[in-house]
């Protein structure tokens, strides 16, 4: 198994794992050369390409380790094997490939653990239950917990969210220090905490943190809020998709402070026998939240319409549909000021394409 002199830090987990890579990526950056993977580039064959870019002169790799199917996170150690590891969390991502169980992804997630430095350092989420379903009790290494509610070695409280992003406060080196990282969203606060673990396992100072975190490059299409004119705030989350992430979305929508909410939410890919529920998960939480109207895209998304059905949100506030140009015309319509607007959905639906849409019509 190629071995790398220098940190190797690997990322994965159903959500999160790119923007945790470009987080501590920028902070790496403040003091250090470094090799990252591009965008979210992050199957094994992108690894195999990703080892013959690292330079004599970059101190460190940072690199996204994806999976679609069990095998593939091994696949990517057996390329260069990380000496610290990253998992996000644990949730329903690409569950249709691994059996139809969380179990399957916690087993295809543990793999990064099974073949990492044994005696590296692993850093998980104390407060992802699903996360306990990985196999920790066998590595040697070092293991760092990081959290909100629940104990934690890396502990994040006082959480604040702004419209430019979000404060919060965490202990480091015996002292209380306050961070600000500029994207929307309390749940980024994890992919923070994943990001000071690293670095601050590193030796990095906890200014050197502090001012990569404020200058994280947000990802491309994940969460970019724009604000357009009469009060109309778009959030565009359009390049990828899964249950648990769909949620945190809708989670933001509810956040922004405008008095009508529209969601338009696309289907979800390789869901296998857990789509009905998992689409169906996304639109109970879009009736919680108390979305002004719902939007769904995509045939197998009728069953988030359902579910926001059934959650109690009324039917004459849901619509579905198969086309863009129907969508977009039922947009222009329904769009009024004092509006926020959710569009999310998988890559594959090119909602970038709605996203453009509401731009251009400037509401």
């Amino acid at each position: 198994m190629p071995k790398f002199s220098r940190p190797v830090i690997a990322v994965t987990g159903s959500a999160g794992k790119t923007t945790t890579k470009e987080m501590i990526a920028s902070i790496l950056r403040t003091r250090w050369n470094i090799f990252k993977s591009h965008s979210n580039q992050n199957l094994p064959p992108s690894t195999r390409r990703h080892i013959k870019q690292i330079r004599k002169q970059d101190r460190a790799a940072v690199l996204e380790f994806g999976m679609l199917k069990p095998g593939h996170i091994k696949a990517h150690c057996k390329v260069i094997q990380p000496s610290i590891g990253v998992i996000t969390n644990v949730g329903t991502a690409h569950i249709g490939n691994v059996g139809n169980r969380v179990e399957g992804i916690a087993r295809a997630k543990s793999e990064l653990i099974r073949y990492m430095n044994p005696k590296g350092t692993l850093v998980v989420n104390a407060d992802d239950r699903n996360s306990g379903l990985l196999a920790t009790q066998d590595f040697q290494g070092k293991r760092i917990r990081i959290g909100i509610r629940n104990k934690a070695d890396y502990k994040a409280h006082s959480i604040h969210s702004t419209r430019r992003g979000v404060s919060f406060r965490v202990r480091l080196d015996g002292k209380d220090t306050e961070f600000f990282i500029p994207c929307l969203g309390d749940h980024n606060v994890y992919n923070a905490l994943n990001a000071i673990a690293v670095t601050h396992r590193l030796r990095f100072t906890a200014k050197e943190i502090k001012t990569g975190l404020a200058r994280y490059p947000i990802p491309y299409r994940r969460l970019v809020r724009t604000e357009l004119p009469n009060r109309v705030t778009l959030i565009d989350d359009t390049f990828s998709s899964n249950p648990n992430a769909a949620k945190a979305a809708l989670d933001v929508l509810a956040s922004i402070g405008r008095q009508r909410t529209i969601a338009v939410i696309g289907y979800m890919k390789d869901l296998g026998d857990y789509a009905v529920k998992g689409h169906k998960d996304v639109g109970r939480h879009a009736s919680r939240k108390r979305v002004t109207r719902l939007f769904t895209v995509g045939s197998l998304a009728r069953h988030i319409a359902q579910g926001a059905k059934e959650a109690g949100l009324p039917a004459n506030r849901i619509r579905c549909f198969t086309s863009k140009p129907e969508l977009h015309k039922a947009l222009a319509a329904a769009i009024k000021p004092d509006t926020a607007i959710l569009v999310k959905g998988t890559h594959l639906l090119k909602l970038e394409q709605t996203v453009a849409f509401l731009k251009k019509s400037k509401t």
